[in-house]
Order: structure tokens, then C-alpha cells, then sequence
């Protein structure tokens, strides 16, 4: 039985902007977040195979390149929604009801914490702190900070978004 070669599924313009990352730092270790954001924007998400392809750019350690894209919550490990809603779930966002807005995006998306829409619209993410405890409860919506939310500022945003309620 032979072994079957790993076809490659980082783009050569992702190699090269990650080759041109990798002399940019003193430390390969450096590039690591940029890098794997790149391979993110090309795939969407970060399969083990493309934080291997990042880590051999790199010429670091696979589990080095891995432990970042998993500790992160920016980095994706499996494929999300064309908007990606995270809920800041630490302790100022938590007791000015960041919880209760999580059940709410839940209930109203028909999703559960983790999951994507079946349109493949959205995906509801609990995450450690945002660093926007002065406008708690917080949320990132794609790249962009939101603050003092309510279920109204909620819905406003998913409608923005051109999000309808189930049978309208």
C-alpha cells in the first residue's frame, strides 16, 4: 500500500505572502498570526492541513503553528458562515446579560453556540474577552466591534445585515 502525496491547498499567492511575511520578522514565530490569517482568507477556515502548509512555510514545528490557530478564537477550524457573530462571554459582558443575548441570537437564528445557519448566512460563537468591557455586553460581527447591546441593537444589526424572520 502506498502512501498517497498530500495535494497542497494553500494558493502560491498565499505561499508568497506568507515567504514575504516570514522575511519581514526577525522570528518566523512572528508570522505565525498574520500567516495563518492569510491561509483563513483564502479557505475561510484552518483545516490541518493548511496550519501544516503554514507551519512548513514557516519552517516551524506543526504543533507550535497549531497550538496558535487553537487557541485563538479568530481562527476558525471548521468552515463558518459568511458572518461570523461572537459574543464576548467573560464576567463584565456576562453580568450586563451578554448570556441572555446569546440565547436570544440563538433562538432567533435557529442555531446553537458553534453552529452556522442552514443558509450558511451566520455563525454564533461564544468568546473569552473582546476587550471592550466599558461597552459590555459586546459582540464582534465579522471585524467589526459592536457595544452596549440589546435585542434590539441585535435585531437593527441582523437587519442591516438583510437577516428576515423565518416566514416573512
Amino acid at each position: 500500500m502506498g502512501v498517497t502525496p498530500q495535494v497542497p491547498i494553500l494558493s502560491e499567492e498565499i505561499k508568497r505572502k506568507i515567504a514575504e511575511l516570514a522575511i519581514r520578522y526577525d522570528n518566523p514565530q512572528s508570522a505565525v498570526m498574520p500567516a495563518l490569517y492569510a491561509a483563513q482568507e483564502q479557505i475561510g477556515y484552518l483545516p490541518e492541513e493548511a496550519v501544516a502548509e503554514v507551519a512548513d512555510a514557516l519552517s516551524l514545528p506543526h504543533s507550535e503553528v497549531g497550538a496558535v490557530a487553537s487557541f485563538y478564537t479568530m481562527f476558525y477550524k471548521k468552515p463558518v458562515g459568511e458572518h461570523v457573530i461572537s459574543i464576548c462571554a467573560t464576567l463584565s459582558c456576562a453580568l450586563l446579560g451578554a448570556d441572555s443575548l446569546m440565547e436570544y441570537l440563538s433562538e432567533k437564528l435557529d442555531i446553537k453556540v458553534g453552529e452556522t445557519t442552514t443558509d450558511g448566512k451566520f455563525s454564533l460563537h461564544a468568546v473569552e474577552c473582546l476587550g471592550n468591557c466599558a461597552e459590555a455586553p459586546a459582540m464582534m460581527l465579522d471585524d467589526k466591534y459592536y457595544g452596549n447591546l440589546t435585542r434590539e441593537k441585535l435585531d437593527r444589526i441582523l437587519s442591516d445585515l438583510g437577516w428576515t424572520e423565518p416566514g416573512e
